[in-house]
């Protein structure tokens, strides 16, 4: 059973309501898959961050060993040992940072500077703990060194003032440095993470709504043109039944095609032209003493793609317009032909003479929208008198050919309906 225009609607506008309306804990999920990238790009910040402290520290030595002086900066593996303890707690302490935020500022700014001076401070000590693992891999009388070293640094209170807090304040700053940046990359790989996120979810919106509107507007079929036609129907059973019987089957047909050209964005211009075929049949055996279609025969039309329903709004606005106000006959022309790499379509219909031109109803401006939502400015449609007794609704659209199969080049329209 067909699903009826709102039924089409509705997914779309309750997708977008899901989206808005995720639980707490798929955010929770979203945030922490986030921040998988997050973690490649510092840990890649923190290997470039310890291989130019290492040759930092090298090139230095290097220099003050030419002037024989010696052991100022430790060796190249305590900083490698340095590094990679620091590492787990630079990540952790970036995590940290992010889970924090920066709103409310008042709140957030002490518990990011806690958080920096926090890893800044284990830096030193993380180097002290790596010149002692490299003094024991190196022997006894390396560790014998390291230990003769702590005394002469750590025995007395001068010592330690005079050596170690300048270079415990001295590895904080360059560190805090560090953390800096490395706070900064992080923020705004994750602001470019949640911009690119967003315009993904809007484009996402976007495309759905987009659907929705294009599935209402599809859906032009006037009531009151479907109560006419019921009403002739009920008219014709008393006094002849076999046309009545007949106008419920092609009423049938109709809305049948109606619901499932609804459903797609495009069909066959052939296709199109039968559908409203069937329409303009049906208004005929309303007004068989005044109306007159002309219609392209099915195999005059070879394979293109319109979008579907486009030409029913503008055959309803023909029968209305052409038949209203007046009692003389009228002839309807639906029209179809290339024009380059365009396709033109074209519905005429005779009017009364003298008779004012009337405003652009919703059928029509409807026409003009989905044209502008599907092809922008690619696509061109107008509407009016085309001289005293002549109402003409024109389509410009790009040429769409049927499938990768159709032949290049192959024209869409036997020579006989070529316009100049």
């Amino acid at each position: 059973m067909s699903a009826s225009p709102l039924e089409r609607v509705t997914p779309a506008i309750a997708t977008l309501s899901r989206r808005e309306s995720a639980p707490a804990a798929a955010t929770a999920r979203t945030s922490h898959s986030s921040f998988r990238p997050l973690f490649g790009v510092l840990t890649a910040f923190w290997i470039y961050v310890a291989l130019s402290n290492l040759m930092y520290a090298i090139s230095m030595q290097a220099s003050l060993t030419v002037q024989n002086i010696h052991n100022v900066f430790a060796s190249w593996d305590a900083r490698v040992i340095q590094h990679l303890v620091l590492y787990p707690l630079f990540i952790l302490s970036m995590r940290g940072a992010l889970r924090t935020g920066w709103q409310p500022l008042w709140r957030a700014l002490p518990l990011q500077l806690l958080c920096a001076l926090g890893f800044a401070v284990l830096a030193s000590p993380a180097l002290e703990f790596g010149v002692y693992l490299s003094a024991l891999s190196h022997g006894e009388s390396a560790a014998a060194m390291w230990h003769h070293y702590m005394e002469k640094e750590w025995g007395s209170w001068d010592g330690f003032v005079a050596h170690m807090v300048p270079m415990w304040l001295a590895s904080i700053t360059s560190f805090l440095v560090t953390y800096g940046f490395g706070l900064a990359l992080v923020t705004g790989f994750a602001f470019y993470q949640r911009l690119r996120d967003s315009q993904l979810r809007l484009a996402s919106a976007e495309r759905a709504l987009t659907q929705a509107h294009l599935a209402a507007l599809r859906m032009q079929l006037s009531p009151h043109t479907l109560f006419n036609l019921l009403h002739t129907i009920r008219g014709q059973i008393s006094w002849d039944p076999p046309a009545a019987q007949a106008m419920v089957v092609q009423l049938g047909d109709l809305l049948r095609r109606l619901l499932n050209a609804g459903e797609r964005e495009f069909s066959r211009l052939a296709d199109e032209l039968q559908f409203v075929t069937l329409y303009l049949e049906l208004q005929q055996r309303r007004f068989a003493d005044r109306l007159t279609i002309r219609v392209p025969l099915r195999e005059d039309v070879a394979r293109a793609w319109v979008p579907s329903l486009i030409l029913q709004p503008l055959v309803e606005n023909a029968v209305v317009h052409g038949l209203a106000g007046h009692e003389g006959p009228v002839t309807i022309r639906v029209e179809a032909y290339v024009s380059g790499e365009r396709l033109v379509l074209r519905v005429l219909n005779t009017i009364a003479p003298g008779k004012p031109a009337g405003r652009i109803g919703i059928g029509l401006a409807n026409v003009r929208e989905r044209l502008e939502v599907q092809f922008g400015a690619a696509a061109t449609f107008s509407a009016g008198p085309a001289d005293d007794n002549l109402w003409l609704a024109e389509i410009h659209m790009p040429l769409l050919r049927d499938g990768p199969g159709a032949p290049g080049g192959e024209p869409l329209f036997p020579e006989g309906d070529r316009r100049p």
